[in-house]
């Protein structure tokens, strides 16, 4: 019966052992895919730092080239504006810019706050991770001892 014992034993280390090893593989896996995507971070950003910055130069350019035709007609002596209204004119195109650069101003730090909270609320999300898992590391090892404080009498016969 001492031999059956301990073969059990043997039989159950091998398989605790084999289960460790499985989940210490899964996780060195997940972590392994998470460092490649890691990986290509850096060239998106930076891709798509680029974008903006040639989306910006288009958007002046074409600006440039519309105010630079819309002169060339003017001094055509064909009447973009009647005279009576440019000041008017040059009056609500300045309060229209002023407010639409403020909406940009509110948006980027709202934008920013906003990114600010979501990597915040991460690091919230894994103090909270390892508090749960120390939780349960510490429950799953009581009860593991209490399950074999409670089997040992009726492993001794």
């Amino acid at each position: 019966m001492v031999d059956n014992k301990s073969k059990d034993d043997a039989s159950s280390t091998v398989r605790s052992t084999e289960t460790n090893n499985l989940y210490d593989t899964i996780r060195e896996n997940y972590i392994r895919v998470v460092d490649e995507l890691t990986k290509a971070q850096p060239q998106y950003t930076q891709s798509l730092s680029n974008l903006q910055l040639d989306y910006v130069s288009a958007v002046k350019n074409t600006i440039q080239n519309i105010v630079s035709t819309q002169k060339l007609l003017v001094n055509e002596k064909i009447p973009v504006v009647a005279a009576p209204y440019t000041e008017e004119f040059v009056k609500q195109s300045n309060e229209i810019t002023k407010n639409t650069i403020r909406a940009i101003e509110i948006n980027n730090q709202l934008s920013i706050s906003a990114l600010q909270a979501a990597s915040e609320n991460y690091r919230t999300y894994n103090r909270t991770l390892d508090s749960v898992t120390e939780f349960t590391t510490t429950a799953t090892k009581a009860w593991n001892s209490f399950i074999s404080t409670q089997q040992q009498p009726f492993l001794r016969k």
